[in-house]
């Protein structure tokens, strides 16, 4: 397991609709790889052999997974941001994976509904 990073930037807040989220999965190596879980947005960039395409979490790269973080799931259809149906023990797990990644990747951003006009990067 990864220790935690000392010198992680400050939280930023910057708007990013999951479209605009989508454009960071890794595929541009121009651009830094993304993930959310709960709204959160992480530079998980440095990491891109876990999280870079064809590998074990790319899945979640681009997107919120949040429902799929806190199931332990790697499907697809579970890298979803919608972790409301999320029992007690799944929950705990979700926001383990969330204190983990603050504590090793910095935040970016926030992720926003698709018609929020400030989004606009």
């Amino acid at each position: 397991m990864q220790s935690a990073v000392a010198d992680l930037a400050p939280p930023k807040d910057d708007p990013y609709t999951p479209e605009q989220l989508a454009e960071y999965d890794g595929k541009d190596p121009s651009k830094p790889i993304l993930v959310a879980i709960k709204g959160d947005i992480f530079d998980v960039t440095r990491k891109s052999d876990v999280y870079g395409p064809g590998r074990s979490y790319n899945v979640f790269a681009g997107k919120d997974g949040s429902k799929g973080l806190g199931m332990s799931s790697l499907k697809t259809e579970h890298a979803v941001s919608d972790y409301s149906e999320l029992n007690e023990a799944d929950m705990k797990v979700l926001n383990e994976w969330h204190s983990f990644f603050s504590k090793r990747y910095s935040i970016v951003g926030k992720v926003v509904p698709s018609n929020t006009p400030s989004a606009n990067m």
